[in-house]
């Protein structure tokens, strides 16, 4: 698989994300949102932080049990009970970000919702990647 990430000179910088990736590839990899879930189906951690690293904890498993690595990512969707909160900790989550999956960033976008399926959540994260 090949990717180029796309950032125009006439759009505001990209910080923590990349405004377009090309990406050719094999195989398609589609994940499902993923919580701050533990093993056991419950949510695990008090803090935004906490469960942003838990969901995408979980995202990068579901990733790499289907082949693939963060490299391949190609575009992550977060969803967030809370915008303001993320962006108090958005420097926080982006070395979570960078820890976990590097700075091959993918196209991304945050969008606020009312809840999540898991009511306990604060964050989820999906996303497809592309494989050789």
């Amino acid at each position: 698989m090949t990717t180029e990430r796309v950032n125009p000179p006439d759009l505001c910088p990209p910080a923590g994300f990349s405004h377009a990736v090309v990406a050719t590839g094999s195989r398609a990899v589609f994940l499902a949102g993923q919580t701050a879930l533990d093993g056991d189906g419950k949510v695990v951690g008090d803090t935004l932080p906490e469960q942003f690293t838990r969901a995408l904890t979980n995202l990068l498993t579901a990733l790499r049990a289907a082949g693939g690595t963060p490299a391949d990512l190609a575009r992550v969707t977060v969803y967030a009970t809370d915008v303001a909160a993320y962006r108090v900790h958005a420097r926080e989550l982006g070395r979570v970000w960078r820890r976990l999956a590097g700075t091959d960033y993918p196209a991304m976008a945050v969008v606020e919702v009312v809840r999540l399926w898991d009511e306990q959540a604060m964050v989820e994260l999906d996303g497809f990647a592309l494989l050789p």
